[in-house]
């Protein structure tokens, strides 16, 4: 019985690591930018060797810290990239690399602890990446409501809430397996038969999915041919002179503003809206869209000597933002700089007046 689990455990552990594979040549080898084909490719690296390094039947050929084995241990760092870079429109950035290069470099520091030192790692390196799958998740079904590509919000709960799913409960099951030592919690973890299974169908799913749909969701917006329908053209041209002089009266300004609620108050449907905003004004997400304006009004009013004294989180939130958090990794992604340092630039011709931070 034993020796049939283990055949079947390889073979289902084969599927899962062909199908990283080939999900991370065509996305590596498709039309993309640079860095998603860079995330996307050393992601599925990750996953790969992650998948041989959970199997105790491999793990005795590679060995430990086997050259298999070590891309594995950034595996977590590697998901919590791809989600940020392909579902969240962040660019990647040096710091971007900082989780993965954690996990990755404090592995082998395991061979120089005591027993209680291993442990210790142990357990923060799985806190760690429980941590970074929940921020993973929690990005995931942020952006839902946001997201104005309809083949990327779907996969969003097809395939990215699954698989961030599974990297939680992986987590969990080690830490009741550490505490309880009952062979049951690790039936469905990724070193055993039926967790590596289930994987299995998630990579597969995702090869397929995301390597049909790669250029609409990793791709620019797809603008609509214009001129091929003439009533949709013109109804269309109605509804951005509506958004626009929405938009003009300072309708970005509201706090919690979504998507949804601007449909109703244009009287549009939603769906049409996210098409409009997506494939005629080049945006991947309503904050995105929202930014836009947001930003450049923080930019005229940082660069007033009259709001000089005005702290930049009053202005952050009288823009519309409900934190100081997201205003400046904004500011920061459309300016490569933090507003309080694009105050002082534009300011600093007159050093007699003291600016607010």
């Amino acid at each position: 019985m034993a020796d049939s689990l283990t055949l079947i455990d390889m073979f289902v552990r084969g599927i899962a690591v062909g199908a990283a594979a080939v999900l991370g040549l065509g996305l590596a080898g498709g039309g993309l930018s640079r860095p998603v084909r860079l995330v996307s490719g050393l992601t599925s690296v990750c996953i790969a060797c992650w998948l041989v390094a959970e199997s105790n039947t491999l793990w005795s050929v590679f060995g430990r810290w086997g050259p298999l084995n070590m891309p594995a241990l950034a595996v977590a760092g590697m998901f919590w990239l791809f989600v940020m870079t392909v579902f969240d429109d962040r660019p990647v950035s040096a710091w971007s690399w900082a989780p993965a290069a954690v996990l990755f470099c404090s592995g082998p520091v395991w061979l120089f602890l005591s027993p209680m030192g291993q442990d210790w790692l142990w357990a923060a390196r799985n806190l760690f990446s429980g941590a970074l799958a929940v921020h993973a998740g929690i990005v995931v079904v942020r952006g839902w409501t946001g997201d104005l590509m309809e083949t990327r919000r779907r996969l969003r709960a097809l395939v990215l809430g699954m698989s961030a799913l599974f990297a939680i409960l992986n987590v969990a099951i080690a830490f009741a397996f550490k505490l309880y030592r009952d062979d049951a919690w690790l039936q469905w973890s990724i070193g055993e038969v039926y967790g590596v299974s289930v994987f299995a169908v998630l990579m597969l799913a995702s090869a397929a999915v995301f390597l049909q749909a790669r250029q609409v969701v990793f791709g620019a917006p797809r603008r609509t041919g214009q001129g091929s329908d003439a009533r949709a053209e013109s109804a269309e041209r109605l509804m951005l002179g509506k958004l626009n002089e929405l938009m003009a009266a300072g309708g970005w300004r509201r706090e919690g503003l979504t998507i949804g609620a601007l449909a109703t108050e244009l009287g549009e449907p939603e769906h049409r809206l996210r098409r409009l905003i997506n494939q005629r004004l080049d945006h991947r997400n309503f904050a995105d869209f929202l930014n836009g304006f947001r930003i450049e009004a923080a930019k005229q009013r940082l660069a007033d000597p009259r709001e000089a004294r005005t702290t930049v989180a009053a202005i952050a939130f009288d823009l519309g933002y409900g934190s100081l958090g997201p205003f400046n990794r904004a500011f920061r992604e459309a300016t490569d700089t933090t507003p309080t340092a694009w105050r002082q630039q534009a300011l600093q011709t007159l050093p007699e007046l003291p600016e607010a931070i």
